[in-house]
């Protein structure tokens, strides 16, 4: 029996601690390609969790959060790459930065509000506009920053390949940030301006008439998932090591908005199921394409299979089950009653 005040709490720490027990079990194993391929996984679920904390309580589909990935990830380079070539890969940052060498922690929360500060700024804009005009916008903002971002040579390297990059992102370094990430997201959803977001998303002229600011509302999710969607960022160029512009591009934006539908548009479960979900068809299709040897036979799919089966997954499952693999439930509802 779940005590009522830990109640609204339970999905985020149900989910949290059934992400533990897999990377225990996983690190247990001792294998360490799959280890990588379970921290890439929560990175990239850090990032659909802050997508959901907009998409899932707007109802905005959003082209556009890879943006706040890219201003993270760089703005991040900027204070821990390479500080000794930092002036011939990027020779036009300011002279504090040029020599700056920032602890990772106070860093990544720099370069993560960075981004927000830009999401903020684009969102009075943004947040006014309808939903359809609104994701078209989003879609845009990420077209503008990866043009400035390729040809701002002097800051990012251009279209180079920036290297240097602190390789601090583990299992369990990654599993924190998922848990921070999970936790925030269930505090907003269980607010006021949650509630109010999710009765403009269902009746946005009734929200109105009842005093919702609507823009105002999806401006606050927008900032907030902004911030953990840069963190994803971060995380991904510190687990790489290396920067390019091209990273943070369709195929991320596209990979995330599958892996939150797979999962379940309106469920912060849904996000956490949906990422593992995709990450372990992705995972085993990788290892498929590379081949796997089965007794004297070489099991090998041509180079291409992870996009062209993920499309197929994500049709079927628009057709199918279009509410998502979890629908709008989440973990322990059932024992919440």
């Amino acid at each position: 029996m779940i005590p009522r005040p830990m109640r609204p709490f339970f999905p985020a720490l149900g989910l949290i601690a059934v992400l533990a027990a897999i990377c225990a079990i996983v690190h247990l194993m001792g294998n360490g390609e799959l280890e990588g391929i379970l921290t890439e996984a929560l990175i990239y679920m850090v990032m659909v969790v802050a997508l959901s904390i907009f998409v899932s309580n707007s109802g905005v589909i959003s082209f556009g959060h890879v943006t706040f990935a890219l201003i993270g990830a760089y703005a991040s380079a900027w204070q821990t790459c390479c500080s000794g070539i930092r002036r011939v890969f990027m020779p036009g940052l300011p002279e504090f930065l040029l020599h700056a060498d920032v602890p990772i922690i106070p860093a990544s929360v720099a370069a993560a509000l960075t981004a927000t500060a830009v999401a903020a700024i684009a969102g009075l804009i943004i947040m006014r506009l309808s939903s359809v005009a609104a994701s078209i916008a989003l879609l845009s903002l990420l077209f503008v920053f990866k043009t400035i971002y390729e040809n701002w040579s002097s800051m990012t390297a251009g279209q180079s390949s920036l290297v240097g990059l602190p390789l601090y992102i583990d299992l369990w370094a990654t599993l924190a940030w998922v848990a921070v990430t999970i936790v925030a997201a269930q505090i907003y959803m269980s607010s006021a301006h949650g509630l109010r977001l999710r009765a403009a998303r269902e009746d946005e002229v009734a929200a109105r008439a009842a005093g919702i600011v609507v823009w105002r509302e999806r401006l606050i999710a927008f900032v907030i998932s902004a911030f953990f969607f840069a963190i994803g960022g971060i995380l991904f160029g510190h687990f790489l090591g290396t920067l390019a512009v091209s990273i943070f591009w369709l195929n991320m934006t596209f990979l995330t908005l599958a892996m939150l539908v797979v999962g379940g548009l309106r469920s912060l479960t849904g996000a956490v199921v949906g990422t593992l979900a995709v990450a372990a068809i992705r995972g085993f299709l990788r290892a498929i394409e590379q081949g796997i040897h089965i007794g004297g036979a070489t099991l090998q799919v041509p180079q291409g299979m992870q996009e062209i089966t993920l499309a197929v997954v994500l049709l079927l499952i628009l057709v199918y089950r279009p509410q998502g693999i979890i629908g709008d439930r989440e973990l322990g509802l059932a024992a919440a009653k």
